[in-house]
């Protein structure tokens, strides 16, 4: 017989790509966050409108009854719309204890994100802080200085092997960032206009282009597209930056599978 083809097992799938609010409305990217899978441990980081729905659209599927936890980097509804199926479905329906989830402390305010009652189907919930260490099963992440954004929020680095792979989520641009990020292998970032606008917590291409420069990683993912981005065609921005800054960058798509073994 046949020998059956060992799964890939450490990976990051980006389950959606869209950045902001009417790219995420009208769906002209999926907004289902990122999975997340090292050792056969799994989490969800920032699972927004659509990303129950995302995983079993996958191919092959990825089952949310084998999630072992769930990040918020924030509490906007592009990034967490889906909390509290995606807690039913990591819980078994509410009927199995387990999973973590990791959340800034705004998120459990008055106006909180996640419901009380899916929060007692949790092993447990973890608030996060700036700078420090987290662990679930085998995966290790450590958190970023705030970023600079109307709600509390972190940037992620993950450690996988001899990699570190790092998530610099939604922020104005700040250089007291690129220290933090300094050290990554690939770093996916957020990139929600073409242009800059003042006012608006969310990071530039020229923003993005003056981090890469600064931060050095070996490879860029970009994500995260609001309209304007889309308009510019993010995959052609992406190969102008490579040749511009001599490291390969490239444009994220939904259902896009990074290894990471």
């Amino acid at each position: 017989m046949p020998v059956k083809k060992e799964e890939r097992k450490d990976f990051i799938k980006f389950l959606g790509t869209a950045g902001a609010r009417f790219v995420m409305i009208r769906q002209l990217r999926a907004s289902g966050g990122l999975w997340v899978s090292y050792k056969g441990t799994n989490v969800l980081v920032d699972p927004g409108p659509g990303s129950i729905v995302r995983c079993a659209a996958s191919k092959p599927k990825l089952d949310p009854f084998r999630l072992d936890g769930i990040i918020l980097t924030h509490r906007h509804l592009d990034h967490s719309g889906d909390i509290n199926v995606m807690i039913e479905a990591m819980t078994e329906g509410g009927f199995k204890k387990k999973g973590i989830v990791f959340c800034p402390a705004d998120t459990l305010d008055q106006d909180q994100v996640i419901l009380k009652y899916e929060i007692s189907s949790l092993e447990k919930l973890e608030i996060l802080e700036a700078n420090k260490d987290y662990k679930v099963g085998n995966l290790e992440f450590q958190t970023s200085p705030r970023h600079i954004h109307s709600v509390e929020t972190y940037g992620l680095k993950f450690k996988m092997k001899n990699k570190v792979i790092s998530y610099l989520v939604d922020t104005r641009y700040a250089g007291e960032l690129v220290d933090f990020y300094k050290g990554t292998d690939i770093l996916i970032i957020c990139v929600v206009f073409f242009e800059p606008r003042g006012g608006i917590d969310h990071l530039s291409l020229q923003d993005v282009e003056t981090l890469i420069e600064e931060i050095r990683p070996g490879k860029v993912i970009l994500t995260h597209f609001g309209m304007t981005m889309l308009k510019a065609k993010p995959h052609i921005q992406a190969e102008n930056l490579s040749r511009r800054l001599n490291i390969e960058v490239v444009s994220a798509y939904d259902g896009m599978t990074v290894d990471c073994s």
